[in-house]
């Protein structure tokens, strides 16, 4: 006797949705999970697992039922959506206002920001953070990551303005290669109106941000937030008169900051050098 399919909550998680529409659409075009398994060559067990939101879904799997069902990136949307839940809960809520901010203005004290990030760069720094992770394990946690950079390509991409600490680009990440590309990247980005980078040089000397990473978000709706985040750890602050600080901090980093062209000629320069 067949044993009956297991009950899905679609309105569990993402990944739960995800498994939710590929039994539906299956369903819809006939298909039994050993018949599409083979359509896809995938082992039975594989979409069965992914129909149950028992595994994570395979890197590949996304793009190629949206070819398969003809479902105009619909699995793209959805494992999009996944990757954002699979934050760790103290950056979770970041995430989501990143998304609805019109303004970001951010200090990066030891690495290039994960929306400016290149996948070389990007690729070491988490396998530096996470040593004994699989290859598949570092692949989805950049996965994760670069779904954010999509926000830099919408129709109405939030202004962003950086200001890079002279260490996130003296230390090399990857290799000369990698840095030269991500170095390349910036560049790239801040030719655009959206993007802005200020390089703070060692010579400019101590100040108030030494204790890790600040983002200030800017809403249409809302006051402004700001974000401290350290190697393993983040908090969002909305407390007012704290935010008031944070914002002073970092127009005084600003100021002490290469003006944005001339930051671009030193990041050529550096480039060259590397």
């Amino acid at each position: 006797m067949a044993q009956p399919e297991r009950v899905l909550h679609p309105d569990r998680s993402a990944r739960d949705l995800f498994g939710f529409q590929l039994r539906k659409l299956r369903k819809q075009q006939g298909l039994s999970l050993a018949m599409l398994a083979d359509e896809l060559r995938r082992g039975k067990t594989v979409i069965a697992d992914v129909e149950t939101a028992d595994r994570p879904v395979p890197l590949d799997l996304p793009d190629e039922l949206d070819r398969f069902f003809q479902a105009d990136g619909l699995f793209a949307h959805l494992f999009n959506l996944s990757l954002r839940e699979s934050f760790p809960n103290w950056s979770r809520r970041y995430v989501e206002l990143e998304r609805l901010a019109y303004e970001m203005r951010k200090y990066s004290a030891g690495t290039f920001p994960g929306l400016w990030q290149d996948d070389d760069y990007g690729l070491a720094l988490i396998r530096l953070g996470n040593p004994r992770a699989t290859d598949e394990e570092i692949a989805r946690k950049w996965a994760s990551r670069k779904a954010r950079q999509e926000l830099l390509a919408r129709a109405d991409p939030p202004l962003m303005w950086v200001v890079l600490d002279e260490a996130v680009i003296r230390r090399p990440v990857g290799g000369p290669e990698a840095m030269r590309r991500q170095i390349q990247r910036v560049l790239d980005l801040t030719e655009r109106e959206n993007s802005i980078v200020q390089v703070l040089p060692f010579a400019a000397g101590g100040h108030g941000a030494l204790g890790g990473s600040t983002t200030l978000l800017d809403f249409t709706d809302g006051p402004r937030m700001a974000y401290v985040e350290g190697s393993d750890a983040g908090q969002l602050i909305d407390h007012a008169p704290k935010v008031r600080d944070f914002s002073l901090i970092y127009n005084l980093l600003q100021v002490r900051a290469l003006a944005p062209e001339a930051s671009r000629e030193w990041l050529h320069r550096v480039q060259e050098e590397i």
